[in-house]
Order: C-alpha cells, then structure tokens, then sequence
C-alpha cells in the first residue's frame, strides 16, 4: 500500500521515489517528506506591508524567504519560475541551504534595520511546513516574530503544527466559488475557509483577493465573500488585489482599476478595513 500524504487536499498516494503533486514531497524509505527543507530560492528585507500586512507593525521590515513548489496551479502565477513552472527531476529552480538557526541568525543580525522577523514566502511554504514549524520555534527563542503568506490548502494536521508558531498570516481567499477554485486553481476552497477559521482565532490574519475578470469579479461574489469574512470578524483586513496577465494566462486583461476599487468599497460595507493593491 503506498503512503498517503496528508499534507493537504491532493492526498497524494506516493510509491518510493515519486514527487506529490506539489513537487516538494517524495516518499523515502516509505515515508513521506519533504524535499525542500531550507533549500532557499529566495530571501530579501521587505517592508512588512508588502506581505501584505497593513495592521500588524506597520512601518516595519521583515527577511521574507522563500523554497520551491506549490500545491495549487494558478494559471496567472507570478512566481511560475519556483512555484510549478520547473521540471522537479531534470530542472528545479536554484537554491541555497539556509539552517533553521542559520536564517535567525540572519534575521537577527538585521534588527537595526527595522526587522521584526522572517516571513515565509513566495512558493507556498507549508508544502515544507517542517521548515517553517523549526524556524519559527527558534525565531520565537530569538525574540523574533513570524509570518506566513500562504493559499491556505493545507489540512487540519497541519493547522495544529504550525499555528502555535506564527505571529501573523496573510492568507489568500482567491475567490469564494468552489468551481473557481476546483476547476481554474486545482484548489478546495472549504480547506481554505477552515485554516482561515483557525489561524483567526489564535493569530493576526489578514486576507488577499486578486481579482480576475470573468472568474471572481462580481458584486454578488465579493459581497458572499466580505459576508463569510465579517461572520468570523468585522476587523480582519481584506486586500483586494488588481490581476494581470502573466504565465499561463495570457489572453485575460488585467483587471480594470475602477472595478478594483468599486469592489473594494463593497467589501467595507460588511469589513471595517479594506485595502486595494496592485493599482
């Protein structure tokens, strides 16, 4: 019988060798593991709010570092190159091993700076929540806090590992069809919906929308959305992000700023802060 993962909705079934579906995972020894842990493809000091993080330090920076590999296949990805547009066996994307202490130890030494801590990035990082849950751990031990930007589709093992270790989340809320979700992202939205559910109650979230025309753009659907939000809590920040055409999705314009911000304006009917991005 060939080991299961259990790390989110695609529940790969993995023989000895094979890579899941989000090209991060193998079965080892009969095991399942991850095969990118702190194997870096990217690290910066960013400004907090391009997380984005509007309400949690604001004014702040953070490290922001980023693996390889992503459980979702978004059409439009801007981060295509580490995230699914490689070859996991002939041409993964080019990294540098960074230690869990090493990289809070880079953090660190940056304080001076502005930095409050390290948020993980860029590819979805808890395809390699191991990573995350050891860096974070010491990151607390440093004074430090932690941040993740995830899509979200993750099981609820996976809440209960990391959670405890993360001080804010900007999770992305793509849409609120399970079509959109199913057939365009490859996703399962109620997964999604539950994390969020969680994170909420223990954590700073903030939420990310990126509007694309045709797909997620209407009153009805931004409205059903903001509605789900405030049910949870009124003061959890929506950002409502402008699409372009990038990746696989070519022939779809990008969202036109007026419809950005009138949607944005429904969302603050039913949310007390709303951000618009991209425009």
């Amino acid at each position: 019988m060939m080991p299961v993962c259990e790390v989110c909705h695609h529940h790969c079934n993995l023989k000895e060798g094979m890579t899941g579906m989000c090209m991060a995972r193998t079965c080892r020894g009969g095991e399942i593991v991850c095969t990118n842990y702190g194997l870096i493809t990217s690290i910066a000091l960013d400004p907090i709010e391009k997380k984005p993080l509007s309400r949690f330090y604001p004014g702040s920076m953070v490290v922001s570092v980023g693996s390889y590999g992503c459980n979702l296949r978004c059409p439009f990805c801007q981060n295509h190159t580490i995230s699914y547009g490689f070859d996991p066996i002939l041409s993964l994307p080019q990294t540098r091993y960074i230690a869990p202490d090493e990289l809070v130890g880079i953090a660190a030494s940056y304080r001076e700076d502005g930095n409050i801590g390290i948020a993980f990035t860029y590819n979805e990082p808890l395809i390699g929540y191991e990573y995350v849950r050891d860096t974070s751990k010491l990151a607390h031990e440093a004074g430090l806090k932690t941040v993740l930007v995830s899509n979200g589709c993750v099981s609820e093992k996976i809440h209960d590992e990391i959670i405890p270790y993360i001080d804010a989340m900007n999770i992305d809320l793509k849409g609120f069809t399970d079509s959109y979700y199913e057939d365009v992202l490859k996703g399962d939205r109620k997964m999604v919906m539950d994390f969020i559910t969680a994170a909420a109650k223990e954590l700073h979230v903030e939420l990310t929308t990126l509007i694309v025309p045709g797909y997620n753009d209407t009153d009805e659907e931004i409205l059903e959305l903001s509605s789900w939000i405030a049910g949870i809590r009124d003061d959890i920040p929506l950002h409502v992000s402008r699409y372009f055409p990038r990746f696989n999705m070519t022939d779809v314009p990008a969202t036109e700023v007026s419809k950005v911000y009138h949607l944005a304006e429904l969302a603050g009917q039913q949310l007390k802060y709303v951000y618009t991005g991209n425009c």
